[in-house]
């Protein structure tokens, strides 16, 4: 339990850069994610048993490829530029930690139940997080070296608004997915009360990403819940179900008779969809949408100057002239997950990246979790125009989808805490 406990803190605090150890170059998640490593290998060590899952090949097979990546592109980028020395050191250590965890993880025994439970560790101390940093923003408390704004977009304990909403919306879908597959009522309930701190925190950002990604989410999770709802009962269809293919089968000639009346309102509703979005889709959203597709293309452009073999570890783009308001170190990222892998390890790593996400997608359609299928949805689009692959959470959410498709036998004795 104290394992576990180690575990959910070190993926929880992951975002919380203000927060430093006292006399420690490290923060507390690299603190916590190497106790945790160094107590599991104590334990195999010790005698302790570990399994050769699908899981853990799939795992091995992608960090293996993605060393080799990094190396070669190291040695290109050595050749080829001069290679700042602190960010490569800071990115392989942090790909170092998320190998031992990623694999430790699911070679535990009986992984998915230990899963299961770091899950719901993860919920309560990351809400527990949120409340705190509820207070934070509107006043209530304060903390000494925190500055819970940045302008006007709360950050938190985050030195980015983009982190905290990262967690945001992958900590909804992961207690929508305990929620949906837990058989004890109060746990259903506590959960479902733990999205609205999640999402109200997840607004506060004013991340345009974190909203795509939750509609998107909330749009997969529904149709597949509906699919599933269709699909599963008796073999003699109830009336409730007939009902509502009926009405399915009613909607559509009715939108067709709408449309026109719902092309005039077209305005109105591009103006409400950019009330939605930070600064209502104006300066602020422009400028955003510039400074990225600048970067992406120099990001594109280095990739394919190294053959497509990567740079090695760490950012490698210059200062882009589109620096107005924003306040960029050098070098730095491409704010893009594909696009930064890609100037590190090359088009190879790109397509383990891809064939590891496309895996765990499969095994949690495999398992039928439609929660599960909705997480890995918003950890794509997340990771489309932000840089995620360095965050504990989205390789536990990863993990757990993998480990979920994983054939198993589990007695119903393993979950007598969720009774």
């Amino acid at each position: 339990m104290i394992r576990d406990a180690l575990l959910a803190s070190g993926i929880v605090m992951a975002y919380a850069t203000q927060l430093a150890v006292p006399g420690l170059p490290i923060g507390y998640t690299e603190l916590l994610l190497t106790l945790w490593i160094m107590l599991s290998i104590g334990r195999v060590l010790a005698g302790g048993r570990l399994e050769a899952s699908p899981a853990l090949a799939r795992f091995a097979g992608f960090w293996l490829i993605l060393a080799l990546t990094l190396a070669l592109g190291a040695i290109v980028g050595y050749l080829t530029k001069v290679l700042f020395l602190d960010p490569v050191l800071h990115d392989t250590f942090a790909y170092m930690l998320l190998v031992g965890v990623t694999c430790l993880s699911v070679a535990e025994p009986d992984a998915d139940r230990r899963m299961r439970r770091i899950g719901w560790l993860v919920i309560a101390m990351a809400n527990a997080g949120f409340a705190w940093q509820l207070g934070l923003a509107w006043g209530w408390v304060h903390q000494p070296g925190v500055d819970p704004w940045y302008w006007d977009r709360f950050c938190g304990w985050s030195d980015n608004p983009n982190q905290l909403a990262l967690y945001c919306a992958v900590i909804g879908p992961l207690a929508l997915h305990l929620v949906t597959t837990s058989v004890n009522r109060w746990a259903k309930f506590l959960g479902l009360c733990s999205l609205i701190p999640t999402f109200y925190l997840g607004r506060l950002t004013k991340s345009d990403t974190y909203l795509y990604a939750t509609i998107l989410t909330g749009l997969i999770f529904l149709g597949l819940r509906f699919r599933t709802w269709l699909s599963i009962g008796s073999e003699r269809s109830s009336l409730s179900r007939q009902m509502t293919l009926l009405l399915v089968v009613g909607c559509l000639p009715l939108a067709m008779s709408v449309t026109p009346y719902a092309l005039t309102e077209v305005s109105s509703a591009e103006a409400f969809a950019k009330g939605l979005t930070k600064d209502r889709g104006g300066e602020a959203t422009a400028e955003t949408a510039a400074l990225r597709l600048y970067l992406w293309g120099e990001a594109f452009d280095k990739g394919v100057r190294s053959g497509s073999l990567g740079l090695g570890p760490g950012p490698h783009l210059e200062r882009p002239p589109i620096t107005d308001l924003q306040f960029l170190p050098r070098p730095f990222e491409a704010h893009s997950t594909i696009l930064d892998l890609y100037t590190q390890g090359g088009l190879i790593a790109v397509l383990a990246l891809a064939w590891i996400v496309g895996s765990a997608t499969v095994s949690a359609w495999r398992a039928k979790l439609d929660a599960l299928l909705a997480l890995v949805a918003s950890i794509v689009v997340f990771g489309i125009p932000h840089l995620i692959i360095r965050h504990p959470i989205v390789w536990f959410s990863l993990a757990i989808c993998l480990v979920a498709g994983t054939p198993r036998v589990i007695p119903a004795t393993v979950r007598q805490w969720e009774h």
